[in-house]
């Protein structure tokens, strides 16, 4: 019997993980248990400081007496469990799945979903080359829907949003994770300026009235930008750099440190390049912030370069 440890003792529950016994606290998941036994579960919706949204269905894996595949981010593991993470309906769900995404949305930014593709011999070419941008997709009429051509991919891909100098919105890359709703929302930030509007293949992230950022809710404290896990939401300076081909996280550095504008003591972390800094982050294992700035730390750092 091989017991995990993920946390704090608590009382361990037994199950078996791809035919191996093994324990783990009673509250895990079990995408918690495949971590801690060091199986890579591709996912692409979890975020280690948000509730599980279920929403991308890449890391479903085979519950034995289950009719379907589970999302193994959210369901807690259970005395006598038996899962399995690699058979032919967990291999055959994630290759349609990513299929159906890359087809649909540019993932050339999310990190490691070339690998997953390889993987999982995922195609997306398969249904045809894309379509061709479409317009904004915010004035929209509600249930309005465009008849597919039969020839190309269906896409989402639209014109960048650009509308401060903090940060840009590209939701051609957006894969509806909700991430960035729910650190805007009652998780994290309680501003709630950004939901998920339109039905079907319209849905997308949007603001009140699809008003510019500028004009809503938004307190710019970028803890969306710092959960998106598909590059849709990405500094102004990673964004101009990505488009003058500049941008190269080989030579980046980064080094924490403790944000001076005021007496929180919130974590940053500067990556810097060309001894430049052109993006800032938190630790999530920070006690103080979990991930989370405010505008001042995330975007409060102009006055240090020296331009």
């Amino acid at each position: 019997m091989t017991a995990i440890d993920i946390g704090l003792p608590r009382r361990l529950v037994e199950f078996e993980l791809d035919g191996e016994p093994v324990r783990v606290p009673e509250d895990a998941t079990i995408l918690d248990a495949c971590t801690a036994a060091g199986k890579s579960i591709p996912t692409l919706c979890y975020g280690d400081t948000l509730q599980p949204a279920n929403a991308c269905r890449v890391c479903v894996v085979e519950v034995e007496g289950s009719r379907t595949l589970v999302p193994s981010c959210s369901r807690k593991v259970e005395p006598g469990m038996v899962v399995r993470t690699d058979t032919d309906r967990t291999r055959t769900s994630r290759k349609v799945v990513l299929e159906l995404l890359a087809s649909a949305t540019d993932l050339s930014t999310t990190p490691e979903v070339r690998g997953w593709l390889e993987e999982t011999g995922a195609e997306p070419e398969r249904f045809g080359p894309p379509a061709p941008p479409s317009d904004d997709r915010d004035h929209r009429q509600p249930g309005e829907h465009e008849i597919p051509d039969g020839m190309t991919a269906a896409t989402v891909r639209q014109p960048v949003k650009v509308d401060n100098e903090l940060y840009v919105r590209d939701y051609g890359k957006c894969i509806l994770c909700y991430k960035c709703v729910d650190a805007c929302g009652d998780q994290w930030q309680n501003s709630f300026a950004i939901t998920v509007a339109g039905r079907g293949f319209d849905a997308r992230i949007s603001t009140e009235f699809a008003n510019p950022l500028p004009d809503s809710a938004c307190v710019y404290c970028g803890n969306c930008v710092e959960v998106c896990p598909t590059g849709a939401l990405s500094f102004k300076a990673e964004h101009d750099r990505r488009e003058n081909g500049t941008w190269d996280e080989e030579r980046q550095t980064e080094t924490t440190t403790i944000c001076t504008f005021c007496g929180v003591g919130c974590n940053l972390t500067l990556h810097v390049q060309d001894n430049e800094i052109v993006k800032v982050t938190s630790p999530h294992d920070s006690s103080v912030t979990h991930g989370n700035l405010c505008i001042k730390g995330r975007f409060g750092w102009q006055h240090v370069q020296n331009r």
